[in-house]
């Protein structure tokens, strides 16, 4: 592997899109229109690199199988260009630590990680299960680990005491993908991971606050709606490195009226919210969900081209 190659200069910053996965009409991949949405996303310029086997891509509903295939189109489509962050999502340690080890396998540049649904039932209690689970995951695969920081009222998220001891007991997690959804607790977690003597990087999720997650100070942004406006991504993140708050703010004006809309109740609807915004762009030929998920309503699609029209994204009459 050279030194140029994506997976060895994948940083933990910037701009990384979570994309989205096309189905066709029986509900199975449709792996052009994936391959057309893929190079879509990374042809923006900033874009630092993409996620997959995530919630946009739906994973839950996914099988084993698809969820390597995915992956494997993804690296194949953009994978000498762009690092491809893969998703490990399994209620089994075991499990989550084989997908680590055929991600590496196959090419990808790092590891999302998600807490496993058994959590919820009290893990905040024992921090021993949170410490194990990473642990095991980190001896199989050598790869950069990101995890992914819930909110702590549904069970999932890792408590700060725990997350600070497997930054020094875990030495390849590298970043927190942040959706503590609590500002506050946003930016004690964010201090408390920089003055660690190995700081991690945080990449917020937090897609209803961009602005105030990057003014708190996250290292970068990785989120499902990157995968529909990665542009406007770009130019938040962008305006404020370089310290201009007055552009910030014309862009986050822009982002608002579509992160209403994306994230609005029923909140599992974002993604799908998502997969018709493409549509309404003109950027994908369908938007087919699988079940559970269902297509949105009409007052909910009407509610989405507005949000497209008020971010300058849709022409008028359009």
């Amino acid at each position: 592997m050279s030194t140029g190659s994506p997976r060895a200069r994948f940083e933990p910053q910037g701009v990384i899109p979570a994309v989205l996965l096309p189905f066709d009409a029986a509900h199975e991949v449709d792996e052009p229109a994936f391959r057309r949405h893929l190079a879509d996303v990374t042809g923006t310029r900033g874009v630092t690199a993409i996620a997959v086997n995530g919630h946009s891509t739906e994973v839950s509903s996914c099988t084993p199988d698809e969820r390597q295939r995915v992956l494997d189109i993804a690296l194949d489509t953009v994978g000498d260009r762009t690092p491809v962050v893969a998703g490990v999502y399994s209620d089994s340690t075991r499990e989550a630590a084989a997908l680590a080890r055929a991600a590496e396998r196959s090419g990808a540049a790092a590891l999302l990680v998600f807490a496993p649904n058994p959590f919820t039932g009290g893990a905040a209690a024992r921090p021993e299960m949170t410490l194990a689970f990473y642990r095991e995951i980190a001896a199989a695969s050598s790869l950069p680990l990101v995890l992914f920081q819930f909110p702590m009222a549904g069970g999932l998220g890792t408590p700060l005491p725990t997350l600070l001891r497997l930054a020094e007991e875990v030495p390849t997690l590298r970043a927190v993908k942040d959706f503590t959804n609590h500002p506050v607790a946003a930016e004690a977690q964010w201090r408390a991971l920089r003055a660690l003597p190995r700081p991690l990087k945080v990449l917020t999720s937090h897609s209803s606050w961009l602005l105030g997650a990057l003014a708190i100070g996250a290292d970068g942004i990785l989120s499902g709606a990157g995968s529909v406006i990665p542009e406007l991504h770009v130019a938040l993140f962008e305006a404020m490195r370089r310290g201009d708050l007055a552009a910030a703010r014309a862009v986050n004006d822009r982002i608002h009226p579509l992160a209403d809309a994306f994230y609005s109740e029923p909140f599992l609807d974002m993604h799908n919210r998502m997969k018709e915004a493409l549509v309404m762009l003109g950027r994908a030929d369908r938007a087919h969900v699988r079940g559970p998920l269902l297509k949105p309503d009409a007052q909910d699609l009407a509610r989405l081209a507005r949000a497209l029209h008020a971010a300058g994204l849709l022409p008028p009459g359009h």
